[in-house]
């Protein structure tokens, strides 16, 4: 039965070419975006490099400060983590990092965007990147502020050309001549805790900001448990921590600053009361509903359209006993036929389209890459798409009446 459903579908698709591309064209276009966006936020959120030991880590990267009509929201300084975060008896260690920035640099007389940004020793400790060469700074050249760097693959072939090591060798950020002592695997920039070109011991910025006492600053905080069991223990105490500061300022009578899972932190507004994670999945919801639902709809009418040019076909079937439960099962199997059909080319598509995106290299060492669980989507995306669009067209054709189908020819 299904080898003859699956013949008819290709016999009207092959009579009807037009309704046919236009109909393929929707589905394959529709799974192509949501297949590339669900690729990019695969990658952003489970490409756990070089942050591996996620699962029992916090993370600290915004402060906020209430009063009567204002409001003021920032990332933390330096002094905030190195003082009263790491006075918590729980966290087992404490990563710092501050926001990377960018500066211009030369070679041969040809600039070079350069971004860089200043770590303590314990940052090296948590995080795991992949050394190509060389190693990271120790708490000794953090202390006695020397002049040393970890660089990127991507720096290295840029600044350096194709040479086999650079280690011992100088490359200049900011006007400042630092000693490569490391090179990592490329982090894409979409991690932007932890990504750089070059990375420093926070002792030599110039700026000396780390030695300001007040709570704000440019720098993140990553809290390490011993277990992903003391991960709740942690941020309770770091709460409690946070209610007992002081305020800085006599304008504000609140405080908040969180120490959150990945994901909760990767995508704080800084508003207490707008949860950043909620914003984000209700944004792409509504952008997943309403991308399925312009295509779904056309996808309805053309099936109509369809439907009542084939109301003959359909009378004389009815006419020989065939019942409306037959005719809807024939119809939505061809329809889900027509939407994996156009599922596969839209499967080639994000393919080709991903090799594009990564060949451009639009987003700094941003690999997009469509994994199983992608491709599960994609299919169910299909199956769904076939249903929602072939159901009240099968509805339609199931009232049909006989004589009436068989006079509209």
């Amino acid at each position: 039965m299904l080898k003859n459903y699956f013949k008819i579908a290709i016999a009207v698709l092959r009579r009807h070419k037009f309704f046919t591309f236009i109909s393929l064209f929707g589905i394959s276009f529709t799974l192509t975006i949501l297949l590339v966006l669900t690729a990019f936020i695969d990658k952003v959120v489970g490409d756990n490099y070089p942050d591996k030991k996620r699962d029992r880590s916090l993370y600290v990267s915004r402060l906020s400060e209430e009063g009567k009509g204002t409001m003021s929201s920032g990332m933390v300084s330096f002094y905030f983590l190195d003082h009263y975060v790491r006075s918590l008896k729980t966290p087992t260690d404490i990563a710092i990092s501050s926001v990377f920035s960018g500066t211009n640099t030369y070679v041969n007389d040809k600039k070079i965007a350069v971004n860089y940004k200043y770590t303590n020793a314990a940052y090296w400790d948590i995080m795991e990147y992949d050394f190509v060469e060389g190693k990271a700074f120790d708490k000794q050249a953090v202390a006695n502020a020397e002049k040393v760097a970890v660089i990127s693959e991507d720096m290295k072939a840029e600044y350096f050309g194709d040479v086999p090591s650079v280690v011992g060798k100088y490359i200049e950020a900011d006007n400042v001549k630092y000693r490569v002592i490391g090179v990592v695997k490329n982090v894409p920039i979409t991690s932007y805790m932890t990504y750089s070109d070059i990375y420093l011991p926070y002792t030599v910025a110039k700026d000396g900001n780390f030695k300001d006492k007040g709570y704000r600053g440019g720098y993140y905080g990553i809290l390490l448990a011993a277990s992903k069991s003391d991960l709740s223990k942690m941020h309770n105490e770091y709460e409690q921590m946070v209610q007992k500061l002081p305020m800085e300022a006599k304008q504000y009578n609140k405080m908040y600053s969180h120490a959150d899972p990945y994901i909760a932190s990767y995508v704080d507004t800084g508003n207490e009361n707008q949860s950043g994670v909620v914003l984000v999945l209700t944004i792409l919801s509504v952008f997943v509903v309403i991308f399925m639902l312009l295509p779904t709809l056309n996808l309805v009418n053309i099936n109509i359209t369809r439907i009542m040019e084939r109301s003959s076909e359909i009378g004389v079937r009815k006419a020989f006993g065939a019942s409306s439960k037959t005719l809807v099962y024939q119809f939505i199997v061809e329809n889900i036929i027509l939407t994996l059909l156009g599922g596969l080319i839209g499967l080639v598509l994000s393919f080709i389209v991903i090799q594009v995106i990564n060949s451009m290299n639009l987003i700094a060492n941003l690999e997009l890459s469509i994994n199983f669980m992608v491709l599960f989507i994609g299919l169910l995306v299909c199956l769904v798409f076939g249903l929602l669009s072939g159901v009240y067209p099968a509805w339609r054709m199931s009232k049909l009446n006989v004589v009436t189908a068989l006079k509209a020819q």
